[in-house]
């Protein structure tokens, strides 16, 4: 490895060490200890104790490994990180952390590389070995030597043959690629050399919209059915966003059936530079940002363009270290570039590290040289990987179908979600009771236990608002059924939660039982009659496998007419039960056997790739079935990723045009476009500490997905939860911006089964969140109309090199500060507190952010909330459901910035009804404090409830002194005023909102 970019001169004698953890742990802890590092390089202030350090991070230490090794062998070096008076901030909270965790770790000697500068005057716990002699005993390994392979940053170096196990150097020379043995497992051992074969430009013409390339490659790879002449056509097709299209000209390929927009005019004034090679030149492509020339997109350094059938791979670097997105996996929101790979192919896979989950969303949100975001898309559903390492680079690999780009520019967080999603679609508007609590459990058994729930969760007077099912309700697992012997009661069940203003949701999975009686079981036999399911590879007929109601076949829902088939059976289903929303579960789709109930065909190249991505079980068939099973619009192997997105929209669609009104869809399985039709909750959880951290980073990422309504399952899905953790589950789960309790056959974690203490700390947070629900519903309405967050990263509102790393906290749009308690046995929490003022939630007392972490008390009943200065947030009175909650008058909580001034804003409709923006059936109202008067706007007044809109209460936080008098509207109104915190109370208003109001004090 190289070493930092400072060091003196290169002719000085070297340290050289040898150290490796004996295992890796604390991975957050090393993420957080990289941002230390990576801190002090950006900020050029490479200190002798930062360049030491970040040799050893770089060799591939863990944070963990490097704190134990320099506070037991480097004392002078522990002190000097965590009692430095150069710039405190520059080592807290990350070290101190480290500190007061008091990590450990095990150390043995290994082959990695760390050099040192030999004048580092610390007391370094290494010998200084001869140059000339061989290093502690341990045997250098072979490299293979030449020009073209003298890359000496080992995290420049692109793998030559990823995923190869047992690889020899003779495979490696064989591809024609370099050998180096003698770097850590992690870093690729067989590499590209820097002069291997690409395509070259033979035309570059100007285009419509940009430019039409023909690329060529002279020298074959080892890769079968190679293309060798591509096209390459460059889009400009708005100033804020560039397309790439790289494909086979003479022979039509699959192509993602995703409808994106089509554009004839070129951008104007573009935001972007696209530098291409002339003809005769190596292919590549180099976007920047005009002016400053800060990096979006580069392919010109990394692995080579490859174009085969079945195996297709380009590189690009990146603007930075820091990236986010690329889903689903678990993990940290910020990515790790130390060598990571990510592996994309929906599979039902309970959520853990570095495994392919539920979801594709080949999407990340990158932040330039500068801090600027922007985002890179790769419009391709077949199976992936995408490879990062520290350069910082980013390699795609994929086994089908086209390279599609699309590079957004930003250069703000949210306008790149903006840009996302005028190409993916906007996410839709849930309805109102869609955000309030929801309630289910795999295993009730019976409509006797369900009603015990439902009784015991309404007489905790927590608000509540829509019981689920989960699959146990349905006659022998059969959708669209109920099981008359244990859940006889089920319509009058549904029918006294509509009575009392709540709804009712049941789970549908895809795959429908192939084994009933013929002519008993219309969902068979309708599908069958219509060839309506997936087919075997050769197509005589449906593929067959194994669900919860045993031998099943999957509709396939990209036919024509599935739409109407899926109709047709939720129409009969809703006669008898009238359900308010689907949650659409195992749509990967998940199979109790790999492939079928026959297996796949040996011989097929779709089920056997000659490349596979680093998928879990190193198989594409493995709990899903045959890739080269046959739909109406492609293969399995093509369309495998898109099936959750297409049971969503039809099942959003059916529910349309059934209720007529919206309803809420959640889905499992998803891609890039299902926001506009379903949320989606993160899977088969545990019930740990653990995934309740996770959880946060989980929701982020669906925010740059386009899904915003997205939450985990609270106090967890799988194993058994206690009150603490449920406790400070549901504190956090308040804030999910969809809130569900659910578990499977294990105890009882509804709020009503808790003791009465429990429930009375349960209650203030999701009376919190009830309370600022008309603040959620506009964050919704804002999402809906330019695909902005609902749940936000701090690093969105105040990007720094702290808050990129910061995935413990999260903001409700920009006004919302959430921090939850993630640690058993915790009452207190250790807050990233942005610099300004922030208001507590609770009481209205003021605290003053510097950019820095603090201690907040958290007793067990409170979760810690902010209001950020200069906002105003719309409110109602809680109501033990939403439909209650609704009658009720508005309020506004008013932030004041140091200067005295606040602005917000309030959306209000009927909370149901069907294309509300678009008609502009609704109400909309600005809010704004200048020189101590509150007034409001109305910008839209379609929405006119017969109860009116109406202002009921308003505090004010931050006011320097007590006012002598308020006037609302010109009238003298009573006021309370607590000095101690510079809280003004006014109640018992009852201003007009669709008429402008003053309130002046």
């Amino acid at each position: 490895m190289g070493r930092p970019n400072d060091q003196r001169s290169s002719d000085q004698d070297n340290y050289v060490v040898f150290l490796q953890p004996k295992s890796v742990a604390n991975a957050k802890a090393n993420e957080e200890f990289g941002a230390f590092l990576r801190k002090q390089q950006q900020k050029q202030r490479w200190l002798l104790a930062a360049g030491v350090l970040m040799a050893l991070f770089m060799a591939g230490l863990t944070a963990t490994a490097i704190y134990t090794l320099i506070q037991s062998s480097c004392p002078n070096l522990h002190k000097e990180l965590t009692t430095s008076s150069t710039d405190q901030d520059m080592y807290s909270p990350i070290y101190q952390q480290l500190d007061r965790h008091q990590l450990k770790h095990d150390f043995e000697v290994d082959v990695i590389e760390v050099v040192v500068d030999p004048e580092l005057s610390l007391d370094l716990p290494f010998e200084r070995p001869d140059s000339k002699q061989k290093t502690s005993g341990i045997q250098k390994q072979k490299q293979t030597v030449g020009a073209s392979c003298s890359i000496s940053e080992v995290g420049s170096r692109f793998d030559c043959m990823p995923g190869a196990v047992d690889l020899t150097e003779a495979e490696c020379v064989d591809q024609g690629c370099c050998w180096d043995s003698s770097v850590p497992s992690i870093v690729p051992h067989c590499y590209y050399p820097s002069d291997f074969p690409s395509y070259k430009v033979t035309s570059n013409q100007p285009s419509g919209l940009g430019y039409s390339l023909k690329v060529s490659r002279d020298t074959p790879t080892k890769w079968p059915n190679e293309v060798k002449t591509l096209a390459v056509d460059v889009m400009y097709e708005t100033d804020e966003r560039l397309r790439l299209r790289v494909y086979d000209p003479a022979t039509a390929r699959y192509e993602v059936p995703l409808v994106v927009p089509n554009v004839d005019t070129p951008a104007r004034n573009p935001a972007y530079q696209v530098k291409l090679p002339d003809p005769g030149m190596t292919f590549s492509i180099r976007v920047t940002r005009p002016g400053s020339q800060n990096l979006l997109f580069d392919t010109s350094r990394g692995a080579p363009l490859i174009f085969a059938d079945q195996f297709i791979q380009l590189s690009t670097q990146l603007g930075s270290d820091y990236l986010f997105g690329l889903g689903e996996h678990r993990g940290t929101f910020l990515h790790s570039l130390n060598w990571t790979k990510l592996a994309f192919w929906t599979r039902d896979q309970p959520p853990e590290p570095n495994l392919n989950l539920y979801g594709d969303h080949p999407f990340f949100l990158g932040l330039d040289s500068q801090g600027s975001a922007y985002g890179v898309f790769l419009l391709n559903s077949n199976a992936m990987q995408v490879d990062l390492q520290p350069m910082p680079a980013l390699t795609y690999r994929t086994i089908g179908g086209i390279l599609d780009f699309y590079i957004f520019t930003g250069p703000k967080p949210d306008d790149v979600l903006r840009q996302y999603t005028d190409v993916i679609g906007r996410p839709t508007l849930p309805p109102y009771w869609g955000l309030g609590f929801h309630l289910c459990k795999f295993g009730y058994g019976s409509a006797d236990e369900l009603k015990k729930i439902i009784a015991r969760n309404r007489a905790s007077k927590i608000p509540y608002d829509t019981q689920w099912n989960d699959i146990d309700y349905a006659r022998a697992d059969l959708d669209w059924t109920y099981s008359k012997a244990t859940y006889a009661d089920l319509p009058d069940i549904v029918q006294d939660l509509h009575d009392n203003g709540q709804h009712y949701i049941m789970i549908v999975d895809p795959g429908i039982s192939s084994t009933q009686p013929t002519g008993s079981y219309p969902p068979y036999d309708e599908g069958l009659q219509e060839e309506l399911f997936v087919k075997k590879a050769d197509g005589s007929g449906p593929l067959m496998g194994k669900v919860w109601p045993g031998p099943t076949a999957w509709p396939d829902f990209f036919h024509p007419s599935a739409q109407d088939w899926w109709y047709r059976q939720a129409q009969s289903y809703h006669s008898q039960i009238p359900f308010d929303g689907m949650w659409i579960d195992m749509n990967e789709p998940s199979n109790f056997v790999d492939g079928s109930v026959e297996g796949c065909p040996g011989n097929s190249s779709l089920d056997h790739p000659p490349w596979m991505p680093g998928v879990a079980q190193n198989s594409l068939m493995a709990k899903t079935v045959c890739p080269s099973a046959v739909q109406f619009v492609s293969s399995h192997y093509n369309l495998h990723n898109m099936y959750g997105f297409s049971e969503a929209r039809a099942s959003h669609r059916v529910l349309e045009k059934l209720r007529g009104e919206r309803s809420v869809v959640i889905t499992r399985s998803t891609f890039p476009g299902t926001g506009r039709y379903a949320g989606h909750w993160l899977g088969d959880n545990l019930s740990s500490w653990l995934d309740l951290y996770y959880s946060i980073p989980g929701i982020l990422n669906f925010q740059l997905f386009g899904i915003p309504l997205v939450g985990a399952d609270i106090c967890g899905f799988r194993g058994i939860t206690n009150p603490e953790l449920c406790t400070r589950w549901m504190q956090l789960g308040a804030f999910y911006p969809f809130m569900r309790n659910h578990n499977a056959h294990t105890q009882d974690q509804d709020p009503g089964v808790f003791d009465k203490t429990t429930q009375d700390n349960m209650r203030p947070a999701v009376n919190a969140r009830y309370n600022m629900l008309p603040y959620l519903y506009t964050l919704f309405f804002y999402s809906s109309m330019n695909g902005s967050s609902v749940a936000r990263p701090l690093m969105f509102e105040f990007p720094s090199l702290q808050t990129y790393y910061i995935d413990k906290q999260f903001m409700w749009g920009d006004k919302l500060l959430i921090s939850p308690v993630l640690t058993q046995g915790a009452t207190s929490v250790y807050a990233y507190i942005p610099a300004g003022i922030w208001y507590d939630y609770y009481t209205g007392a003021e605290v003053r952010g510097q950019d820095t972490f603090v201690t907040l008390d958290a007793p067990i009943d409170m979760i810690n909330l902010h209001i950020r200065e200069g906002a105003i947030i719309p409110t109602q009175p809680p109501n033990v459901t939403t439909t209650l909650a609704r009658k009720g008058k508005y309020g506004l909580l008013v932030a004041l910035s140091d200067s005295g001034e606040a602005d917000g804003e309030l959306f209000v409709d009927d909370g149901v009804s069907l294309e509300t923006i678009e008609s502009g059936s609704y109400s909309f109202f600005t809010f704004s404090v200048r020189n101590n008067q509150l007034t409001s706007s109305v910008k839209q007044s379609k929405y006119h409830p017969d109860t009116g809109i109406l202002l009921g209460r308003c505090r004010l936080m931050g006011l320097k002194s007590k006012p002598d008098t308020v006037m609302a509207n010109g009238a003298s109104v009573p006021f309370s005023f607590n000095a101690t915190i510079s809280v003004l109370n006014l109640e018992n208003l009852s201003l007009d909102l669709m008429s402008s109001i003053t309130i002046q004090w």
